[in-house]
């Protein structure tokens, strides 16, 4: 068994798609519209799904906004450098909610960006490659 995917629902499909690719640098996978439910389903992330888990992006087409309410915490994401990641995603127009530094009471390496939606991504120094 594997993880496939985590499903968020976003209120500007293009908006999102622009974020997740051009600021995170994922890739758009696969888009379908599903006329007859009005929603469109958009899979973002940075290798093929059938050895990587992505995002589904779920855009209903008759809701422009959500609340997000307090049960979702974030995503999280591995790169090699949180500081370097960090300068690239503001040069692309992204939004750092907590500048890179370390984690409170530990040495985590660690920053959070915040996606068109409100939602919160934790970038994380990916200590599997060190």
């Amino acid at each position: 068994m594997r993880i496939l995917h985590t499903m968020i629902r976003v209120g500007d499909l293009d908006k999102s798609i622009k974020f997740y690719v051009d600021v995170l640098g994922m890739k758009l996978i696969r888009k379908h519209d599903y006329e007859s439910g009005r929603f469109t389903l958009a899979f973002v992330g940075y290798g093929e799904e059938k050895n990587s888990t992505v995002i589904e992006l779920t855009h209903n087409w008759d809701i422009k906004e959500y609340n997000l309410g307090n049960g979702f915490g974030h995503l999280a994401i591995a790169v090699d450098d949180v500081y370097a990641a960090c300068d690239k995603i503001r040069a692309a127009g992204g939004k750092i909610t907590r500048e890179p530094g370390p984690m409170k009471h530990g040495s985590t390496i660690l920053a959070f960006v915040e996606d068109p939606d409100g939602y919160k991504i934790e970038l994380l120094e990916d200590r599997h490659n060190q």
